[in-house]
């Protein structure tokens, strides 16, 4: 559910080989919470042959957390053949029995199309639901709907109300998005320091992108005294959780030198876990490093290459310069 992008620019040594190539230094914060997953119903065993006999007799007997438990497992494609099909057909009869798990992975299976026709409104309608039931993870879904106008009229005032009613459950998707809204100043008065005391109730919680975003506070100085140290220890933790976003920003730190000990190889290794995950603009950065020999060994074959995968990922840096070069990706 993604809310408008906030970026924050860094510096980075310049890189002389090829004047075109500058590292990519862009940290971003992106405002939206994690994409929407089901959640796995209350002690939910380990699958296995046993474990889903007992709970499609339990959920030929009407028991609606049985029901849930085997949309989970065919969501999941555990202890059965993965099917969207299937995970959405037993989360509904699970949540025609007011099982709230069930309502709000219904919602997300909507909002993604997965299983089901892709109906916003529909997704709307099942996290109000489960919202209505106390369900937290759907009040900061629900919120989550309001602050981007899918499948009901945009409204930031609805989804702070959203939020803070999934915060106060103890939600860290939540408190995230919380801090967002007071970045930016939508639906409340915009608060560095509020946006900073939000990300890091989200981060104590366990959100890898709270922990991320509060790191991108720390290296900016905004809402906290500037501090790289602080910095580079909240995005470890987030990459700890694989946050592709932190790991291309522990490459630009210690390319840098900034809060650490300046490293091109560490800065490379950093830049590739992020690439294994996608991130365009880490892929851009081991062209850069490679065009250098930086970290590695000079290569404008291994360039080209990450230069290309960049560019087929959307990075226009990437595309421009393989251009200027007269290639195409």
């Amino acid at each position: 559910m993604p809310i408008p992008a906030f970026h924050g620019l860094f510096s980075c040594r310049a890189l002389a080989r090829y004047s075109a190539a500058a590292l990519a230094c862009a940290l971003s914060m992106p405002l939206a919470a994690q994409p929407a997953q089901p959640s796995p119903p209350a002690n939910t065993a380990k699958p296995d042959t046993q474990t889903m006999e007992s709970y499609r007799k339990a959920a030929a007997n009407g028991d609606a957390l049985a029901m849930s438990r085997l949309g989970w497992m065919y969501y999941d494609g555990k202890g059965v053949a993965q099917s969207y099909t299937q995970a959405a057909e037993w989360f509904h009869k699970a949540a025609d029995k007011g099982d709230a798990d069930a309502m709000n992975n219904l919602g997300v299976m909507y909002e993604n199309g997965q299983g089901v026709a892709q109906s916003n409104t529909q997704a709307v309608q099942w996290f109000r639901k489960a919202a209505n039931k106390d369900y937290a993870a759907a009040m900061s879904n629900l919120g989550l709907m309001y602050a981007n106008g899918q499948g009901v009229a945009q409204s930031d005032t609805q989804a702070i109300k959203w939020f803070r009613k999934a915060a106060d459950k103890d939600n860290a998707a939540a408190m995230y998005s919380l801090g967002v809204m007071y970045a930016y100043g939508k639906g409340v008065p915009q608060s560095d320091t509020q946006a900073v005391q939000w990300f890091r109730k989200a981060a104590t919680n366990g959100d890898a992108a709270g922990m991320y975003n509060l790191g991108v506070m720390y290296a900016k100085g905004h809402g906290v005294d500037q501090s790289d140290t602080q910095a580079v220890q909240w995005f470890r933790k987030a990459a700890d959780k694989d946050y592709a976003s932190a790991m291309f920003s522990l490459g630009v730190m210690y390319a840098d030198g900034r809060g650490v000990t300046q490293s091109d190889t560490q800065a490379v290794e950093w830049y590739r876990k992020a690439a294994a995950k996608d991130y365009a603009a880490a892929m851009y950065n081991l062209g850069v490093m490679y065009a250098n020999g930086q970290g590695v060994a000079q290569s404008d074959a291994q360039a080209i290459e990450w230069y290309g995968k960049a560019a087929r990922a959307g990075h226009e840096k990437a595309k421009n310069l393989l251009r200027k070069m007269g290639l195409s990706w």
